[in-house]
């Protein structure tokens, strides 16, 4: 049994640890990491707006961008929004562990000075970064995708022109009326392929990943493009929500909270790379300021998350039939309060703007189902 010691102690290396671990390194702090598999190659597509991105990453880390992605809900609609692909491999060794005293291992109790393994290894420091991601738990919401890649000259008929399809809501997936819904999301990887993802957004319990698979090629051969089979396939399932606060240490004594183990996991798209990424430095500020530091929860940023997990319960209460109205009421927005909402994680009254404005644009039935949740949420007023 071994034992260290540490000015900052993380867990996990997924993407969120693994920026937290490097920019901490980078910034002569004494780092040790810990993940069961330290040296594992990432395979997701992770993609992100661009201006999310921090001003450190190198723009080698980004394999594509499209200056103005588009929606479809009831109509084509540009978003004048620079989105970005990022390549993974790149990522990955951007967030270089060359100054950080890297451990394979278990975390099996983690509080806010002390990480214990699975085989008795204590790391004590002065403060502990918990990354370890959500639960793969079919209690909580979760988002699920099936794509393909493909290349570039069969599936640019696909993208119409655009230069990636955020969401396409267009019902020619098979889906029959009345099931959940799902849509098609298209982007670039690199200049010669193109992922095409069938999405379901959100569900408790999600849309299966071989009935997406079977609408994604439904909507393919509608579009003129039949797969051969030998495409290379990417799976998604993951939790949008954060594990219970029953299982986890929260409050004066437990660990930071980072990525998509807290509230930097936006609850109604899934997304937390970009925001983990920008966040990084944040929490190099803290620990250099000295004294142990735990959780730090301001209200703004308290206020943004609730008002993120009304976003999600509504989407889940939404009839099927309501949820591209949904989007286009809120693409129908001004960029800044779309941007508000989709990644400002302290922005209280730019996501409250947002919603506010959005409400009134939205059908009788969506505004109804809106008002019902909210009369459904625990503790309001």
């Amino acid at each position: 049994m071994n034992d260290f010691s540490a000015d900052v102690a993380v867990v996990g290396l997924g993407p969120a640890g693994r920026a937290v671990a490097h920019r901490c390194a980078e910034a002569g702090l004494d780092v040790v990491a810990l993940d069961p598999h330290p040296s594992r190659t990432w395979t997701p597509t992770y993609s992100a707006w661009a201006d999310e991105l921090p001003s450190w990453l190198p723009q080698t880390a980004v394999a594509s961008t499209a200056q103005k992605p588009a929606v479809w809900t009831d109509h084509h609609r540009i978003i004048d929004r620079t989105y970005c692909v990022l390549d993974t491999p790149a990522l990955q060794a951007t967030l270089s562990l060359d100054r950080v005293r890297v451990l394979a291992g278990t975390a099996v109790d983690v509080t806010g000075a002390r990480v214990t393994t699975a085989d008795g290894t204590i790391v004590d420091a002065r403060h502990v970064v918990d990354a370890r991601g959500t639960l793969d738990s079919r209690d909580l919401a979760q988002q699920t995708a099936y794509g393909i890649v493909v290349e570039r000259h069969r599936a640019e008929p696909i993208l119409e022109g655009s230069d990636a399809w955020f969401m396409d809501w267009r019902t020619d997936n098979g889906a029959r009326p009345g099931e959940a819904p799902s849509f098609l999301y298209a982007v670039a990887l690199d200049e010669d392929r193109i992922l095409l993802e069938e999405t379901c957004l959100v569900g408790r319990p999600p849309l299966e990943l071989a009935v997406l698979r079977s609408r994604l090629h439904h909507r393919l051969a509608h579009r003129n493009l039949e797969p051969t089979g030998h495409e290379d396939v990417e799976r998604v399932r993951f939790s949008v929500e954060p594990p219970p606060r029953s299982l986890l240490h929260t409050g004066r004594g437990g660990p930071v909270l980072f990525g998509s183990r807290s509230n930097l996991m936006h609850p109604a798209t899934g997304y937390s790379v970009a925001a983990s990424l920008a966040s990084a430095d944040h929490l190099v500020e803290r620990f250099r300021g000295g004294g142990r530091s735990g959780p730090n929860r301001p209200v703004h940023v308290w206020t943004v998350q609730k008002l993120r997990n009304l976003g999600l319960r509504t989407a889940l209460a939404l009839e099927p039939e309501m949820v591209p109205q949904f989007f286009s009421s809120f693409f129908s927005l001004p960029v800044e309060l779309q941007r508000s909402y989709l990644s400002g994680h302290d922005d209280a009254l730019g996501t409250m703007t947002a919603m506010l404005k959005m409400f009134p644009t939205l059908p009788a039935s969506a505004r109804i189902a809106i008002a019902r949740t909210i009369l459904r949420t625990p503790g309001r007023g």
